[in-house]
């Protein structure tokens, strides 16, 4: 049985995180990104909460290529705050 933090809990996604992403340096700037802009979504709630819909954010955000995301218009925004599957915060959506 392997240790965990206690933060972990039992939920496979979050088990799946803590044993293969947590604390393990990255150097990648695509996935730098993805980590900044999932940190600011998080922002007053749990991180389990962006685990589950983190798979959606990479659709919607072009798996975070800064470049692509970089040129998304008002209305591109304007358009994912529909998507249940994202954060529905105005500000929130448009930090990234």
């Amino acid at each position: 049985m392997k240790t965990r933090c206690t933060w972990c809990g039992s939920d496979p996604l979050y088990v799946a995180y803590h044993d293969e992403e947590w604390g393990v340096p990255v150097h990648d700037e695509r996935m730098l990104f993805e980590f900044l802009t999932l940190e600011c979504q998080q922002a007053g709630l749990s991180w389990i909460t962006i685990l589950r819909k983190r798979e959606n954010y990479r659709k919607q955000f072009f798996n975070f290529d800064p470049k692509k995301v970089a040129k998304m218009t008002d209305e591109d925004i304007e358009a994912r705050l529909q998507d249940a599957g994202l954060i529905r915060n105005r500000l929130k959506l448009y930090s990234i």
